[in-house]
C-alpha cells in the first residue's frame, strides 16, 4: 500500500539527503550526444488514455535534460546514494559543477516535486 503524504514528508524531513537512494519513475530516450528527455504520460486515467491519446499527435510530454541533468538522471538507479551520485559527477566534471550537493539536492528536489523521481525509503 503507498505511503500518505505525511509518512513520506515525515521520512524525508528525518533523512539525510546524501543518504537517500533516487529511482527514475519515467521512462527516457537518450540521443547520440547522451543527452536525456524524460518521457512523462499526459494521461494515466485509463478512460482517457483510451479516448484521447489515440487522436493526439504525442502521448507524452518531453522533458530535455542539459548534460548536467543527463549525467545524473542515468545515474539514479535506486542502488547508489545521492553522496555516491555527487561524489560521480564532481569526478566527472570537475569545477563545472560545484557545489555539487547543494546544486544535486536541488536538483532532486525538483524532480521528487514534479513527480518524475522516488526514493527507496519512502516505497
Amino acid at each position: 500500500m503507498p505511503r500518505s503524504f505525511s509518512e513520506r514528508r515525515k521520512i524525508l524531513k528525518n533523512a539525510n539527503y546524501l543518504e537517500l537512494h533516487p529511482i527514475r519513475i519515467h521512462k527516457e530516450e537518450i540521443d547520440k550526444e547522451n543527452l536525456v528527455t524524460i518521457l512523462i504520460p499526459k494521461f494515466t486515467n485509463k478512460f482517457l488514455v483510451k479516448y484521447f491519446v489515440p487522436k493526439m499527435k504525442s502521448p507524452v510530454i518531453k522533458l530535455k535534460l542539459d548534460e548536467l541533468g543527463s549525467s545524473a538522471w542515468l545515474l539514479f538507479d535506486g542502488k547508489k546514494n545521492v553522496g555516491t551520485i555527487a561524489a560521480s559527477l564532481t569526478e566527472k566534471f570537475g569545477d563545472k559543477i560545484q557545489p555539487v550537493n547543494e546544486r544535486l539536492t536541488k536538483f532532486l528536489t525538483g524532480l521528487y516535486e514534479q513527480k518524475l523521481i522516488s526514493f527507496t525509503e519512502i516505497n
